[in-house]
């Protein structure tokens, strides 16, 4: 069967009932590694695969308050072109006041040309990705988990991450980032994971410029970003856009060569 919006909307509302948001706490392996290393990259067992484990804390110089409704805003902006949709599947207040939410959110992903062979060809371009957050206003709290559910048997990813008021100033808020890469398929889930790894880098990059581009037009200043910045950004793409093309003429090239 083709994979189809609709179809991945459905089975996220229907899996809602039985995750519960109980991924939002570590689970025990995750346990062993927290708070040993920051900004690092460990590889570790569990369930007989090795994970690539990776954590880093990041620092945004407003308020708590400030970050959470930017959470919610932060799509668009010029570092997030790559999300398509952003689609609310469940959203309450439980009795103790925390709201906890889940979305689908459809990204593209273009996978590089060696993995394109694994995938089928409408999954090679584009990926759902599912996010639940809870958060509790008593505590100063924002807790959020996304994972993939395209690809997964390729590579699964899972993100937690921790919003949290800064302890050492109020006035701004630090983000704990932890993240797990896995992968089953045989021969090359190390260069799978490496390849996560280095492009989850990246994507937490854009993240936190993104986050400081809504919160500055939250604040009513001018966002940072700069047009030697965005040009170059525009350069790179085009470049890569380029060099895919110039691939795909010399593999029909080849091809024809061989008719």
């Amino acid at each position: 069967m083709i994979t189809t919006f609709s179809n991945v909307k459905s089975k996220v509302v229907s899996s809602y009932s039985q995750t519960n948001f109980a991924l939002l706490k570590p689970k025990c392996f995750r346990c062993m590694v927290r708070g040993l290393f920051t900004n690092r990259v460990v590889s570790i067992p569990t369930g007989g695969t090795m994970v690539k484990y990776f954590c880093c804390a990041s620092l945004l110089k407003s308020s708590w308050d400030q970050v959470c409704l930017a959470f919610w805003q932060r799509y668009p902006n010029p570092y997030s072109n790559h999300v398509l949709t952003e689609d609310i599947i469940f959203r309450e207040v439980t009795p103790s006041n925390c709201l906890i939410s889940r979305r689908l959110l459809t990204k593209t992903s273009r996978a590089p040309r060696w993995m394109e062979r694994y995938l089928p060809k409408h999954m090679a371009s584009c990926a759902y990705i599912v996010e639940d957050s809870i958060v509790d206003p008593e505590k100063r709290t924002m807790t959020t988990l996304t994972w993939n559910i395209s690809h997964a048997r390729l590579m699964s990813v899972e993100e937690r991450c921790e919003y949290r008021i800064n302890p050492e100033n109020g006035s701004w808020t630090e983000i704990n980032r932890e993240a797990w890469i896995s992968s089953n398929v045989f021969g090359l889930s190390r260069a799978v994971q490496e390849f996560g790894l280095s492009r989850f880098k990246k994507s937490v990059t854009k993240t936190m410029k993104g986050f400081e581009y809504v919160l500055a037009k939250m604040q009513g200043e001018t966002p940072s970003r700069s047009l030697a910045e965005a040009a170059t950004e525009r350069a790179r793409e085009t470049a890569l856009a380029a060099k895919e093309k110039a691939k795909d003429l010399a593999s029909q090239a080849q091809k024809k060569q061989y008719v």
